[in-house]
């Protein structure tokens, strides 16, 4: 009766069932075991992981793996997240792994290179600044384009402290250097 109503018997729901829960507490118990920041947005990698494990979260779920072959690959992508957040450590391993943040807006100026070179438009720019509560141009310090893709805007009075570009391709504009 299930299996016409629905369209599957209730041995596979109750497996679908048990494959979810038993899933969702792998992630639970391998995040608590390597840390928040396997969920974290601070670098490609860390994108990457979050997209795998749901991709896999879900793979499990509909129960297209079985729930051991489903812990078994959230089991290395949680190793290989924290290996990697180890390595990145040394300065070659970073370099290869992590995009650099880029800078896309200095003192109110659009640096029009940086944005054809991220393919961000003037439109996707003026729209993260009126939701950053934007009123003038001439206000923004900075608009950084971060490792996770996220637009980051640096407005309001002051000069904008130089320490906090130390990692952003072409900062020359806010702290006198030349990267």
């Amino acid at each position: 009766m299930l299996e016409s109503l629905f369209g599957t018997g209730l041995d596979r729901l109750l497996l679908i069932l048990a494959s979810t829960v038993g899933i969702f507490a792998a992630v639970i118990t391998y995040t608590r075991i390597a840390g928040l920041r396997s969920f974290s947005k601070m670098s490609s990698f860390d994108f990457a992981m979050t997209v795998a494990v749901g991709s896999l979260v879900a793979t499990v779920a509909v129960a297209q793996v079985s729930l051991v072959e489903g812990m078994a690959a959230l089991a290395v992508l949680y190793l290989l997240q924290v290996a990697i957040a180890l390595l990145r450590r040394f300065a070659p391993f970073k370099q290869a792994v992590d995009n650099t943040p880029l800078l896309l807006v200095s003192d109110g100026t659009m640096l029009r290179d940086n944005m054809r070179r991220s393919r961000i438009t003037e439109d996707d720019l003026r729209s993260k600044l009126r939701a950053a509560n934007v009123t003038s141009l001439g206000s923004v310090r900075a608009v950084v384009l971060e490792t996770t893709g996220d637009l980051s805007v640096l407005h309001g009075p002051g000069e904008a402290d130089p320490a906090l570009f130390e990692d952003v391709r072409d900062a020359r504009r806010l702290d006198g250097g030349d990267r």
